[in-house]
């Protein structure tokens, strides 16, 4: 495996091969022994898959547990945009934006540091994103940023208008999620 390292503090996108031939692909996305290797302590506490159809948009959500919560996505089926805000107070690359473009077979995974934002856009017909997270779901302690927040200014690629959840689009904005003191803060 090969570890990119993007532009928000503790991001990286995980490389590895995917071996098709006729019948499909076969890949290896998660290793954790890699991630060991890199210097990314990771251990899995809960997975989840999310199956979306075209111009749906998930997020931007994230997670206040206090053991946080980092997390491992790749796509498994379909093309999807996979969108990260870092959202720490005190990150050097608070309130920046990093998409990172998923295809099922691509090879790409992509690491999540504890306290920044995710979502996602569905680019094919339909898609399927499969996490793997640090720190099990705990509702009281899971927040969502508007996907929409214009000071954000997430480069969403869609045609007309996205398809949200009702949660995601009532979703308070960044400012105000700042303003409530409701955000992660970083511990570089």
């Amino acid at each position: 495996m090969n570890l990119v390292e993007r532009d928000i503090a503790g991001l990286a996108v995980l490389e590895s091969p995917c071996w098709g031939d006729d019948r499909g692909f076969f890949r290896e996305w998660f290793k954790g022994s890699d991630l060991d290797g890199a210097g990314v302590p990771f251990t899995v506490r809960q997975a989840n898959l999310s199956m979306s159809v075209r111009h749906v948009v998930r997020g931007l959500h994230y997670s206040l547990a206090p053991e946080g919560q980092a997390k491992v996505v790749t796509c498994a089926f379909g093309v999807l945009d996979d969108v990260i805000v870092d959202v720490r107070v005190g990150s050097p690359t608070f309130g920046e934006v990093d998409l990172v473009h998923l295809e099922a077979g691509d090879g790409r995974s992509v690491y999540l540091p504890e306290g920044v934002a995710h979502g996602f856009v569905v680019r094919s017909e339909r898609a399927a994103l499969t996490y793997l997270l640090s720190s099990p779901f705990n509702a009281p302690l899971e927040l969502e940023i508007n996907p929409m927040d214009p000071a954000i200014g997430v480069p969403w690629a869609i045609e007309g208008e996205p398809v949200l959840s009702a949660k995601d689009a009532a979703a308070p904005t960044l400012a105000d999620r700042l303003a409530a003191g409701q955000l992660p803060r970083y511990h570089g």
